[in-house]
């Protein structure tokens, strides 16, 4: 049997554990990959192969920013920055028709800034948005569908995870991903927002226009977020000037969100344990999905299928955008099947290299897998923002999957606005980072 055509039955199988026997990706990945290793070279070759991956991924310094960054948006979770976001929001924009769902997007979009994480995001949001939006009547559709659009945000916008983890394992600058990313983050933004425009002009009576608030009372609710602002921009600040590396600039947003929260006097003893114990338990979910997927590509990379793949789609002799909207199709189906770091890890080794050999930039091709993956988080059957939403909001699964379905088009409709300018979306603000 060719490596190509184990590689071929190792996918399978591990689909097969995946999903049939409902195993843990980590877990999966890490399983199958070390079997085929076996079976390929040796189980005395995959034991030194598997420890020396491990060594090797788990000594590097780089990895240390992805619990430094998690950690950074539970502090503020706990600290409860989320209901100031969101109140002030709310106080701007909630007195328009589908004013809440737009406030629940924007509110998740400034959340995703600092947490960078969709589980939070979407968790967030359903304890805090759901109910006023069910208390002015609020179409269950409309209002289960904005949060869990919005939270995919915390995918996308920086401090992204995602990119943090696609950065390490491509060697690309973490700094250039995350300036790379914010027109792309932006445009998926307005594109939500403007689909909650167009569902409220389809159906006017699911989204009723909320009070409307002084000037005075709206002023007064912005100081409450200056601090997340604050924090923001020095992150971003410093990962643009080079002043300190994204491992710093984590450290650095670490320690000064601590400090703007004791000087808040919003973080107690209690919610700094909670934080800390989130932290650990996300880092460590992190890190062992991380851990099965460099032993699954290990296993992919001796199969040689990467190779073999790369080699059949060139003799398709098919335009390289032809070949491009392929691979983002496997990515979808892919981000619907999988957890998206999962199946960005898996799926990278075989990806990466074609699409660098088809010429497309790798920061760019970063912002638009990011962008496809991030769908599979509000899409059937894994779509993990719609079980949160659901089981924090009480709201059918399905309900809250057919409202989720209005947003698809904002999706596709950036990756499309990326891929005709990739200049202006992401390399503009990349390149300029030093």
């Amino acid at each position: 049997m060719s490596g190509p055509i184990v590689g071929v039955y190792g996918i399978v199988v591990m689909l097969f554990i995946l999903f049939l026997l409902r195993v843990p990706a980590a877990f999966t990945m890490a399983l199958v990959g070390f079997v085929g290793i076996a079976k390929v070279i040796s189980f005395g070759a995959a034991f030194s192969i598997v420890g020396t991956e491990m060594w090797n991924i788990f000594s590097s310094y780089g990895l240390t920013v992805i619990p430094l960054f998690i950690l950074v948006g539970e502090i503020v979770h706990y600290a409860g920055y989320n209901f100031s976001l969101y109140d002030a929001t709310y106080k701007w924009f909630g007195h328009f028709r589908g004013g809440l769902a737009m406030t629940t997007i924007m509110a998740s979009a400034a959340f995703s800034a600092i947490s960078g994480s969709n589980t939070a995001t979407a968790a967030t949001m359903s304890a805090v948005a759901i109910p006023a939006m069910k208390e002015y009547d609020y179409h269950p559709q409309l209002n289960a569908g904005s949060v869990a659009a919005g939270a995919t945000l915390g995918v996308l916008i920086p401090p992204s995870i995602v990119l943090v983890v696609y950065g390490l394992y491509t060697g690309q600058s973490i700094g250039k991903l995350f300036f790379g990313n914010i027109i792309p983050s932006a445009i998926l933004t307005v594109a939500i927002l403007g689909t909650v425009v167009w569902i409220c002009r389809m159906h006017p009576d699911w989204g009723p226009a909320g009070p409307r608030f002084a000037w005075k009372e709206r002023m007064e609710a912005l100081p409450a977020v200056i601090d997340i602002l604050v924090l923001f921009g020095i992150i971003m600040y410093a990962l643009f000037t080079g002043v300190v590396t994204a491992t710093e600039a984590a450290a650095v947003s670490c320690f000064l969100g601590y400090a703007i929260c004791l000087a808040r006097r919003k973080l107690t003893w209690k919610k700094f344990i909670d934080s800390m114990t989130e932290t650990l338990r996300i880092s460590c979910m992190v890190f062992m999905i991380v851990a099965g997927a460099v032993i699954f590509a290990r296993f992919l990379t001796l199969t040689r299928l990467p190779f073999a793949a790369a080699e059949w789609i060139q003799t398709l002799a098919l335009p390289k955008w032809m070949v491009l909207w392929v691979i983002l199709l496997c990515y979808i189906i892919g981000g619907c099947i999988m957890d998206a770091l999962a199946f960005l890890l898996v799926s990278l080794p075989i990806f990466y290299p074609l699409v660098i050999q088809l010429g497309y930039d790798p920061i760019w091709f970063g912002q638009v897998i990011t962008i496809v993956t991030t769908m599979g988080s509000i899409m059937p059957p894994i779509g993990i923002c719609c079980y949160v939403v659901s089981g924090m909001s009480g709201i059918p699964l399905g309900t809250v999957f057919r409202g989720s379905f209005y947003y698809i088009p904002s999706y596709i409709v950036s990756i499309i606005i990326l891929m005709f300018s990739p200049y202006w979306t992401v390399l503009v603000l990349s390149d300029l980072v030093k």
